[in-house]
């Protein structure tokens, strides 16, 4: 999708890749960037030949941005988004609010009525201009209730960006607390509000309930996936933030593209992270080797004990998920002491997670629907083997979300089935 934006530049070839460039074909994975990923970007775009980066004005200064936009953009087929990460206007995180665009004064009540929306956006816009980004990622307000203020304030934003940066594709930001997305009737009023913005594409976070990695509220899972479903049945791109690849399921929705990143924080949505006071899980570093088919992942001493049980080959990847990054651990020697390290685990990781991606749509709703069924059933019967030689994933194990994403597909099926059926091959 190589869209270069804004007023004089914009042109119809641009807006035509813009509106048929992602998830025609496949599920896109896009990087989520976090602490440290400069490098990982620039390698795995570079290897798999093009790909887009969500840039985080929270981890990069002003100058950063700008040199690896650079960098990234020479790549072929390299693209940027910028994700302005306006979620908490009194956040305090010093490097997300020393950024021109983050407003020195927000006032609740008047901010969104008055010249201070006009006066973000326009500098958002600016922003994402100096950044050659390939669409404009508008601010969204995280939603703990999804009310009429709420739903105000978002067609506010998305109404004065059509002003702001008019013929420019608008990505909608909608930014969801755990408890507003496990909220049947809520996430229904928002998809009746959307019918009314009909904004070019989404971007989606969802908080996860109690900060869980791999979430465990089916509820939520389906409301999630039904939100996706929704849009993109109203013509929208969907595209979904932070993300690990338990939303591999966002494929029976048509979901244009699922974002992630290295650390937890860019696999999960933690509002806190744009706070000073953020507790960050890389300061407690581990490195963990994921396992595609089993959807779990694993310390390298339970491969230790995987080898001795005579199970370790049946973690490894295989067909077009094997790549060097993992390598060592399967060459026959003891896994923790091979020298697997973080570099090699999250670039795995992200790899697998792509090829997944682009697996989970196929030609029809039912077909797509088949395959997520049989990679839950698949990794089922792993697992129970594996759990039995004494090999688990701890939190990271898929065993007790097998049938959470069980449930979320059973109610897309029952409700969105029929249209996601007639209309599959024009989403």
């Amino acid at each position: 999708m190589e869209l270069y934006l804004y007023v004089g530049m914009f042109t119809a070839l641009t807006r035509h890749r813009w509106a048929k460039g992602y998830g025609d074909k496949h599920m896109e994975l896009f990087l989520q960037f976090g602490y440290g990923m400069m490098e990982h970007c620039r390698h795995l775009i570079d290897g798999w030949g093009g790909g887009t980066a969500i840039l985080s004005p929270r981890d990069l200064t002003n100058d950063q941005l700008n040199r690896l936009s650079t960098v990234l953009r020479a790549l072929p087929g390299g693209n940027v988004l910028l994700d302005p990460q306006f979620y908490l206007p009194h956040a305090d995180h010093e490097r997300l609010c020393q950024h021109d665009y983050w407003p020195d004064n927000y006032t609740t009540n008047s901010f969104f009525d008055g010249t201070a929306l006009n006066e973000l956006l326009t500098s958002l816009r600016n922003c994402n201009h100096s950044l050659n980004t390939s669409a404009f990622i508008l601010p969204g307000l995280l939603a703990m209730s999804i009310d009429d203020v709420w739903l105000e304030t978002q067609r506010a934003i998305l109404e004065e960006a059509r002003v702001v940066a008019p013929n420019t594709p608008l990505i909608m930001t909608i930014a969801l607390g755990a408890d507003a997305a496990r909220n049947d009737e809520q996430v229904a009023a928002l998809l009746e509000a959307a019918e009314r913005w009909r904004a070019d594409a989404y971007y989606i976070v969802c908080e996860h309930p109690g900060g869980d990695y791999l979430v465990s509220d089916a509820n939520w899972l389906a409301n999630v996936i039904d939100l996706s479903a929704g849009l993109r049945l109203q013509g929208a791109k969907v595209i979904l933030g932070y993300c690990n690849h338990q939303m591999l399921i966002a494929g029976c929705s048509k979901a244009t593209a699922i974002c992630s990143g290295t650390w937890m924080n860019v696999r999960s949505f933690p509002p806190d992270k744009f706070r000073t006071n953020y507790d960050d899980e890389i300061k407690q570093r581990s490195t963990w080797y994921y396992c595609p088919h089993a959807l779990s992942e694993y310390k390298p001493p339970f491969l230790d004990i995987a080898r001795r049980q005579g199970v370790l080959m049946q973690m490894q990847p295989q067909g077009p998920l094997s790549n060097p990054y993992v390598a060592p651990l399967f060459s026959g020697a003891q896994p923790s002491a091979v020298g697997f390290n973080e570099q090699a685990a999250f670039r795995h990781y992200l790899y697998c997670l792509r090829l997944q991606s682009h697996g989970s749509v196929a030609a029809s709703f039912d077909e797509t629907l088949n395959i997520h069924n049989a990679l839950l059933d698949n990794a089922e019967v792993l697992l129970a083997t594996l759990r039995s030689n004494g090999v688990t994933g701890q939190k990271r194990d898929f065993t007790d979300i097998i049938d959470v994403n069980r449930a979320a597909l059973a109610v897309l099926s029952r409700t969105r089935a029929p249209m996601l059926r007639h209309q599959w091959n024009v989403l």
